[in-house]
């Protein structure tokens, strides 16, 4: 049973987006791997901005700066 967590940072994503991503994922495994979709699990894990970094700073910070 194929398991895929998608993290993104929660900035609104539309549940149309979300159910894309959810239909995209399954389809390439189905596609690429041969995986039965009725088996196929997919979460998407948002996460707040504060809570992500990258470069030793916070995505929220970074953007607030510009880079």
């Amino acid at each position: 049973m194929p398991y895929v967590n998608i993290r993104i940072t929660r900035e609104g994503a539309s549940a149309e987006q979300k159910a894309a991503l959810i239909a995209g994922a399954t389809a390439l495994l189905r596609d690429v791997l041969g995986k039965n979709p009725q088996t196929t699990v997919v979460v998407i894990d948002e996460v707040d901005t504060d809570n992500r970094g990258i470069d030793g700073k916070t995505v929220s910070l970074r953007r607030r700066r510009g880079t």
